[in-house]
């Protein structure tokens, strides 16, 4: 594709949050002729953007894409289908589908939504991670798992398609104001769970995210680009910066069997008020909780050289997406009190939960 030419373009999971900023963003760009929205979901209304709504894997994706240019793939970008992040036979499914269809239709550009947990999290990560670094998912996460076999089945299918321009962005966890997704929600709770030890962690606005899609449709980019701010945080920082007032440490061992139990009944007792953890923590993927523990931040270098900026510092992204506590316009005293009955209130729902694997063990 010439740079100045008009390019139509498709996006496959258009109405989540980050496919609503990135259709809005492509419908006003001068160089996008046509913008065809793609999901399950109802019609996000954004002017400009044809919708088509229906499943992938029963709509006629050739005639659909028969004149688009580029295909965006954004279906389970940030997030499983499920809150049990293991099953992903559907999101390869939707993939080869989607693939599939593009090859026969003659799309000439593809973006992947992948994500940087395919860097997996581990002791000897190096700090910052890049392009180059290898794919090792831990096996655990099947989200990340998931994302890598996405990424290896398009690799094998860009050599059957070597027309065919693929592009593949790796963002850090992402949020924003209207949504703090899956995997924010899981570290910030393993976090408050992991005593004193500082992670290094990043945090990625969506508006940052989809500028960084933008630009992978209308520019000449191929191959694979991290998404991050930069630098990075420390996860003791994240938690004071939603004023968090205490932290509880465990050893892995324990901390994983709480957050396997934690992650299958909280949800259900946290409705019925029966147990909660910490100051609103949300039930744990034990999936993910490695992902607090051990480093996998990673360096955006590559993309900024193509003319991507972030807007949002991690500081700047992690706040949008949690409103301010309501202590924090209270003194140092109230403070104190709060924390200290916060303690012990979280203390004994620890306690609590750890009576209750204790008892199911046991019954084994």
């Amino acid at each position: 594709m010439a740079d100045t030419a008009a390019i139509s373009v498709a996006v496959a999971g258009a109405c989540g949050p980050l496919g609503r900023r990135v259709g809005r963003r492509l419908v006003d760009h001068c160089r996008v002729d046509s913008v065809i929205g793609l999901d399950l979901r109802p019609d996000p209304g954004i002017v400009g953007m044809e919708y088509v709504s229906g499943d992938i894997a029963e709509l006629d994706l050739e005639a659909l894409l028969a004149d688009v240019d580029v295909l965006v793939h954004l279906v389970s970008a940030l997030e499983p289908w499920s809150e049990d992040e293991s099953e992903g036979t559907r999101d390869a499914e939707v993939t080869r589908r989607l693939l599939d269809a593009a090859g026969t239709a003659g799309v000439g550009r593809l973006v992947l939504m992948s994500s940087a947990m395919v860097y997996g999290a581990w002791p000897d990560n190096p700090v910052p991670l890049t392009e180059a670094s290898a794919l090792r998912p831990l096996p655990e996460c099947g989200f990340a798992v998931n994302k890598a076999e996405q990424e290896r089945f398009a690799a094998q299918w860009a050599e059957e398609h070597p027309k065919v321009d693929i592009v593949t962005l790796r963002p850090t966890a992402s949020l924003a104001e209207e949504h703090v997704g899956w995997v924010v929600r899981s570290l910030r709770s393993a976090a408050n769970l992991n005593g004193e030890s500082e992670v290094p962690v990043q945090f990625l606005h969506m508006d940052d995210l989809a500028a960084a899609v933008e630009l992978c449709v209308v520019g000449d980019l191929t191959g694979v680009y991290n998404v991050a701010p930069q630098g990075w945080i420390s996860s003791g920082t994240a938690l004071d910066l939603v004023g968090r007032t205490h932290r509880f440490n465990m050893s892995e061992q324990l901390l994983r069997r709480v957050t396997t139990w934690w992650w299958k009944k909280g949800p259900a007792l946290s409705r019925a008020g029966v147990l909660s953890l910490g100051n609103g923590s949300a039930p744990t993927s034990p999936g993910v909780f490695r992902y607090a523990r051990f480093p996998w931040v990673v360096a955006s270098d590559r993309l900024r050289a193509a003319g991507w900026s972030p807007q949002f510092t991690s500081e700047q992204a992690f706040i949008s997406g949690h409103k301010s506590p309501p202590w924090g316009m209270l003194d140092s005293r109230r403070r104190q009190q709060i924390a200290l009955f916060g303690a012990v209130a979280g203390g004994l729902g620890v306690a609590w939960g750890v009576l209750a694997v204790a008892r199911r063990l046991f019954r084994r």
